[in-house]
């Protein structure tokens, strides 16, 4: 698993093989219960899915980006792409499907933050295996792909074959977590989950620093070169070969964590393909991270390369 390194002074390409959504967000005082109808404060409509997200951070903190996706033939579809472009991102490869709706998620939130979600996966689940083949050409090019788990595996598992083939990087954001392990899915150069997915995936406890770190030893264990386990405002635990390390959040004022994670993912693709050096990227990413959960809103509280430098630079000191 021998990934590519950069030749030359090109914009890292980063690859995002993943999920596009509409999200759309119901304020209301309190959850309605089952079978009950309640009145709802506001509604906001914003673009969303894993996938899109992190397209959208790798592409804010310098990546060149591109987009392996699809969306419906809905109203939502020509917004969705419209957002991702004018972010930067290439579309070429994101596929949009006649007779079936863009991925839609929605979100009831109360008053205490709570919420309940579902999600339509819609378009997403058209993501196909054939359609991952399809973008061959552009997976060899790419230095990095980003991969989540909100399309069909098989398309997750394809990607992670080609890009191995080609000495492509891949990052594995797992996410949600599966309820059955495909060994080849954790044959990747990183897997980056939270604590919750962390544990998931391991069938152990991760509440704390030392139980973090026995996680990310066993994902290792499971096929994983490399692992990150997110752990909010305890930082985040390293481990590369046999050692782990604890790298320290930057404390901030969270007001929401919705795109935190996704942020954190997109701005260590970047900086890890730009300096193949993981521990340098992961302490980015935490600035990436912790800007983007002191903000509102999921692609809109993303930050750019500048402000996660400036950040960086104030809290490496």
């Amino acid at each position: 698993m021998n990934a590519k390194t950069l030749n030359g002074p090109h914009a890292p390409r980063i690859t995002v093989l993943g999920s596009i959504n509409m999200d759309l967000v119901v304020r209301c005082t309190e959850l309605p219960l089952a079978g009950q109808t309640l009145l709802a404060q506001s509604s906001s409509e914003f673009c969303g899915g894993k996938g899109a997200n992190q397209a959208v951070a790798a592409a804010l903190s310098g990546g060149e980006v591109s987009m392996l996706g699809a969306v419906g033939d809905d109203a939502f579809a020509t917004r969705l792409i419209n957002n991702l472009r004018m972010h930067g991102v290439n579309c070429d490869s994101t596929t949009q499907h006649d007779g079936v709706a863009s991925g839609l998620a929605i979100i009831a939130v109360d008053l205490s933050g709570q919420n309940s979600i579902m999600v339509v996966p819609g378009a997403n689940s058209k993501l196909s295996k054939s359609s991952v083949q399809a973008a061959e050409t552009l997976l060899k090019g790419s230095d990095c792909l980003m991969i989540q788990l909100e399309t069909p595996i098989e398309s997750v598992l394809e990607g992670i074959r080609l890009a191995r083939r080609y000495g492509v990087r891949v990052i594995l954001d797992p996410a949600p977590a599966p309820s059955e392990i495909v060994p080849s899915l954790l044959q990747v150069d990183l897997i980056c989950p939270n604590e919750t997915e962390a544990s998931d995936l391991t069938q152990m406890p991760v509440t704390n620093a030392k139980e973090a770190k026995a996680a990310a030893k066993q994902l290792q264990d499971l096929g994983a070169k490399n692992v990150v386990i997110t752990m909010g405002s305890e930082g985040a635990i390293l481990r590369q070969g046999d050692t782990t390390t604890l790298i320290p959040a930057i404390p901030v004022d969270a007001i929401d964590t919705t795109a935190a994670g996704d942020a954190f993912a997109g701005a260590l693709a970047v900086r890890w393909s730009q300096t193949n050096n993981l521990l340098n990227a992961v302490r980015y990413a935490n600035a990436a991270g912790a800007i983007a959960a002191s903000r509102a809103g999921a692609q809109t509280s993303i930050a750019t390369q500048k402000e996660i430098e400036a950040t960086n630079e104030i809290h490496s000191k």
